[in-house]
This record gives C-alpha cells, structure tokens and sequence, in this order.
C-alpha cells in the first residue's frame, strides 16, 4: 500500500509522546522529591506506573485499533493523555503525581502501538524496516532536545512546567492526528471484539516462536533501557555531581548516538539481512552492557567514561529494537494491532519490572543501573540465541 511521504513525520512525532513524557522529566526527580519532601528514589515510582499504565494500556488499545480502525482509538488515547498530564501538573502529592501518570500512560498507550500498527499495514520487509528505522529519525529527537528542554524549563520554573509543556504536546499531536492520519485499516480487514476471541488471538501469538523471541529481544532492550533512564539521573547528578543542564547535554547526546545507528540500520540491513543484523548487534550489545557493569563495579572512569559505554549500549538499541520489531510482525499482518500491542504489553511489563527495581536499588551509585542492564543483555542475548534463524 502506497503511502504518504510524511507518514513517518506524523508517526514520529505521536509515537514521541512516551520518550516526551519521562526524558524532559528526568531532570527534575531531585526537584520532585524535595518539593514533596519524599524519600530518595521516591520519584522513580511516577516512572514506574508510567510503565504499568502503558503496559496495560497497550493490550486494549491494540484490540480497538484491530476492531475500529487506527484513527479513533488513536484519538481518544492522545485525549486522554493530554487530560491527565495536566492532572500531573496539578498533583498535590507524590502519590496523586503517580496516579495521573498512569491515567497518561494509559491513554499515551495508543500512541505507542497505533504507529507501529500503521507501519504493518502499509509495508512489509525491508520496506518496513526502513519506514520504522525513518520513524526513530524523527522519534529520536525528542530524547535529544526533552532533557535540554526539562532542564531549561528548571532554570526558569518548577518541575509543574514541565508537564504544562507535555500536555500542550499532547494537545498538538491530537489536532495533527485528527487533521491528517488516515485510517490504513479498511473496513473488511477489521475483526470482531469479544472477550473469547481476543484471548485466543493473544494465546495464539504469544505461542508464534518467531513472534515471542523477536518480542523478548525487544522487551530485554527496553528493560536495559529503562534501567539508564532510570538510573541515569541519580548516576550523573547525585554520583558524578553534574549540574541538571550538563546531565541534559550528556543525555541528549547518548539519545543522538542512538537516532544515527537507527539510520544506519537500514544500510546494515541491507548489507547482512535482519536475522544476521540483530545476532551481531546483541553480541555487541552484551559485550558494551558488560562494560558498564564492570566499570561501575570497579569504580573506575569518570563521567565521561560512562556517557561513552552508555552511548554504545542505547545506540545499539538503534540497530536492534527497530529490526527485531518488523521481524516480530512479520507473520501478523491481519491483526497488526493485536500483535503490536502484545508486543508492547510485553515489553513494557518486562521494562516496567526494570523501573520498579531501580527505584528499590537506588543507592547513590552507578552498580543498580548497570546491573540491571547487564541482567537485560544477557537475557536479550538468550533470546537471540533462541530465534529461528
């Protein structure tokens, strides 16, 4: 199916809420807690239910995206999400923060599986690897300019600004959807909504070997990566003692390491083919989680030794979530949306566990993150090791 050149602008761009909602507020966890007066690490639970929210989140919306098409589910989702993060705006505490953040997520979730669903239905192959790795181009820069922009806004406000300024996104992207995304699911390709057969799809493609396996590496990716997001504020401000804008630049930087090797994906997919790509990818993804993990054992470095080894790893990621992603769906084409939204569910219940423990280790030093990356590598590894070659 032919599709419009900017596709991939407007997929970027709604698919960028979640990077929005936790990169521009990672900067203001200290800020948080001190304006709640809560426990360190206090601030790592609003990460947490984000997490949660969109893990369950995911599941339905990926029925309702199969059963009504991509646009209003999509709609309704970028709604709500707009509504309860200006709730998070308002929250009188650190519990009612975390509830409004779950109430986003929740709503966030559409924005997270529709894109990837739309994808399916418009190209398959290495033409859907290179209108997803086309996508992260243009949903890598919000990881690049949130911290700067989270940073910026608490040299000027407080950490409420910040989720003003979401919600105003939020906002956007409803009237760009509404305006302009077309529903890339005609009417005879959509499925029926019970209860029943919603259960034996999701049975029937959690058990689909080449599906599990590619969504496992998925899923160990992201729990490596919100292991980082997590840890990396405590790492570099309260550990390395930098400064919320120079944390903000060390972040944008690590995301732009990870914005060029999604587009250098699809010259390596080119060149070795997506099966070959990510068995490379994963081992050298093992090997750099590894050195984080020995570095912040051994103490060794300083900041810029961790910016560096962390680069490596989430650039990694550039290569492999996108790749293991198309090859995830490939079997899936006539429920794209259920098989997105498994695949979120899954990876998001396996990255949200990453957020609860990071938030229980914190300790003031670098070992809870880099040992929870390393715990996700090798289980990315094992998985590639499983996948049907």
């Amino acid at each position: 199916m032919p599709y419009p050149r900017w596709l991939p602008l407007l997929l970027g761009y709604l698919q960028a809420v979640g990077p929005m909602s936790i990169d521009m507020y990672l900067p203001a966890f200290p800020a948080i807690e001190a304006d709640f007066h809560a426990a360190p690490g206090a601030a790592q639970m609003t990460l947490a239910t984000w997490i949660l929210g969109l893990s369950m989140g995911q599941l339905i919306q990926g029925s309702l995206a199969d059963r009504f098409g991509r646009r209003v589910p999509l709609l309704l989702g970028t709604a709500t999400y707009t509504a309860a993060s200006i709730g998070c705006a308002l929250a009188p505490s650190i519990a009612w923060l975390s509830f409004w953040r779950f109430i986003a997520a929740f709503g966030g979730s559409a924005s997270m599986i529709v894109p990837r669903a739309v994808v399916r239905d418009v190209a398959e192959g290495h033409a859907a690897a290179r209108m997803m790795s086309r996508l992260i181009l243009i949903l890598g820069i919000a990881p690049v300019l949130a911290p700067s922009i989270g940073g910026l806004v608490l040299t000027v406000g407080n950490w409420r600004l910040i989720f003003w300024i979401i919600g105003a996104y939020g906002f956007i992207g409803l009237l760009l959807a509404a305006r302009f995304l077309p529903d890339t699911l005609p009417e005879s390709r959509r499925v029926r909504l019970h209860f029943g057969s919603m259960l034996f799809r999701w049975r029937g493609i959690f058990l689909e070997r080449v599906f599990i396996t590619n969504a496992l590496m998925v899923s160990f990716a992201t729990f490596s990566l919100f292991a980082y997001l997590g840890g990396t504020p405590t790492v570099f401000i309260v550990y390395f003692h930098l400064r919320p804008g120079q944390f903000a630049l060390v972040f944008g930087a690590v995301a732009a390491v990870y914005v060029l090797c999604s587009q250098l994906n699809v010259i390596l997919t080119r060149l070795l083919g997506l099966s070959r790509t990510l068995t490379i990818t994963s081992t050298v993804y093992l090997l750099g989680a590894l050195s984080v993990l020995t570095t912040a054992v051994t103490h060794t470095g300083g900041p810029a030794l961790m910016a560096v080894l962390l680069a490596v790893t989430q650039g990694l990621t550039g290569f492999i979530s996108p790749t293991a992603t198309v090859c995830a769906l490939t079997r899936h084409a006539s429920h794209a949306g259920a098989a997105s939204a498994v695949m979120g569910t899954l990876q998001f219940l396996i990255g949200g566990s990453s957020g609860f423990l990071i938030a229980w280790l914190t300790n003031g030093t670098p070992l809870p993150m880099a040992g929870l990356m390393a715990a996700g590598a090798v289980c990315l590894k094992i998985a590639d090791v499983c996948r049907p070659k």
